[in-house]
């Protein structure tokens, strides 16, 4: 039973980027603020301790060549140092307190948090709660994965210190085709495994192609149209049972297999009944466009609510609530409009807006614009000539309605594109702006002089 009863103006469960910045933002404002995180490991959120950091810093390890060891060494201390400064960071507002344990809710203003460091239960009420617990990898029910020692998630492959030989990659999505990049730039063999009949079937038939062929390059080998029906557990390696696109069984040797078939909300343990809290079909906590869910004194902010999985999106989501609080109280998520993505290949992808394909079934008339990025002078003195470059432009309007970059530096030159669609100026702004030279954002000179 719970010994005590804590009031709090604030309840955050889960110390992601969403809640650690409201959590401070609140508690400078003067109010009791308790944060609620359930691992020592996870302070400041999945992106700094098991997603975007980590898999960019071994990213960068492996384009300059450390060895993979080192490079998980490397990693290990970056999210170190950045959990322990985003826990200073907290711990620094008198205001707010810590609470490290698992949260439970027990009616809608009510939450029961199992601390772990003592085994005691505390019974917290708060006048406004917000969850930011996040998501995690998704593990399909096939046969034997649940029993193998050598399956891991994007999370546990990072924690590996020795580089597999055969790496087998169930899913040909974003994540599976980072590290799919990542680790045959370190040395492993990777197999990548897509169950639907095509690689990337979201992307341009351009781009898809340019991707795949830079992959290849890199002796990446592609399987679509396949179905895996069992993880064989062996002892010196596993077997990956699969069905390929002609019916005929394949039978794969692998060191380590990583699962990238999407990610699932942490709600498991939340008992979210309890407050009444509803769910989508996938587990998702149900929001409105002010990120309340249908208990109007509680939120859901970052992954779990089911909005795009990035960090800079559980930013805006704390922007929007920010808002509500202490602001206007007009902020929403309807306000969102072209979000960036990068996904950090080498060289890397970035977007914005709409694929040609999608604008045309939109029924936009366009004109389209493309150049491989060896025609950059910055991608010849980097080295780095591989790629391609795309952008959509509305006919007779001039507006920019999508741009797609896949080159050194995409993902910094794609917020150049992204400002100027958000400001709503015409193409030739980009064509004809004075940039610095060499560099990779002047190519916007040379591409959207192709209109």
């Amino acid at each position: 039973m719970a010994s005590d009863i804590r009031h709090y103006q604030a309840l955050i469960i889960g110390f992601g980027k969403a809640g650690k910045t409201l959590a401070g933002f609140l508690a400078a404002q003067g109010w009791q603020v308790a944060l609620v995180e359930q691992s020592a490991q996870m302070y400041g959120g999945t992106c700094i301790n098991i997603a975007c950091i980590p898999t960019k810093s071994l990213v960068h390890s492996a384009e300059t060549g450390r060895p993979y060891a080192e490079a998980i060494a490397e990693k290990n201390r970056l999210t170190s140092f950045l959990r322990g400064r985003n826990l200073a960071n907290l711990t620094s507002h008198p205001e707010a307190t810590l609470l490290l344990g698992q949260a439970a809710f027990v009616n809608e203003r009510q939450v029961r948090v199992h601390l772990l460091e003592t085994d005691e239960e505390v019974l917290v009420e708060a006048d406004h709660i917000f969850i930011n617990t996040g998501a995690v990898p998704r593990l399909p029910p096939i046969p034997g994965l649940r029993e193998s020692q050598r399956v891991f998630t994007s999370t546990s492959l990072m924690e590996q210190t020795v580089l597999p030989e055969r790496l087998v990659i169930i899913g040909g999505g974003f994540i599976g085709l980072e590290f799919a990049s990542m680790y045959a730039q370190f040395g492993a063999a990777v197999t990548v495994l897509e169950s639907g009949p095509r690689l990337l079937p979201h992307e341009d038939e351009d781009m898809a192609a340019a991707i795949r062929q830079m992959l290849e390059s890199k002796g990446i080998t592609f399987l679509e149209g396949v179905q895996v029906q069992q993880i064989e557990p062996g002892i010196a390696h596993d077997t990956v049972v699969l069905q390929d696109a002609q019916g005929a069984t394949q039978r794969l040797s692998a060191s380590a297999v990583l699962v990238a078939v999407g990610r699932e909300p942490v709600v498991a343990s939340l008992n979210l009944p309890a407050a009444g809290v509803t769910q989508d079909a996938r587990g998702f906590i149900q929001v409105n466009e002010r990120l309340q869910t249908n208990v109007p004194h509680i939120w859901a902010l970052g992954d779990v609510n089911g909005g795009p999985q990035f960090t800079y999106i559980s930013l805006d989501d704390y922007r929007i609530v920010r808002d509500q609080l202490f602001g206007a109280g007009q902020r929403t998520t309807a306000d969102r409009q072209h979000v960036a993505s990068t996904v950090f290949l080498t060289p890397p992808l970035a977007h914005v807006g709409l694929r040609e394909r999608e604008a045309r079934a939109q029924g936009y008339q366009v004109r389209v614009a493309t150049m491989p990025a060896a025609a950059i002078t910055r991608a010849q003195v980097l080295q780095e000539p591989v790629g391609l470059l795309k952008a959509v432009i509305e006919e007779g309007t001039g507006r920019i309605l999508g741009c797609t970059l896949f080159c050194a530096d995409a993902g910094e030159v794609i917020n150049t594109v992204q400002l100027a669609m958000k400001a709503g100026v015409r193409y030739e702004v980009l064509r004809d702006n004075i940039y610095i030279h060499p560099s990779m954002t002047e190519a916007l000179n040379d591409l959207f002089g192709k209109v």
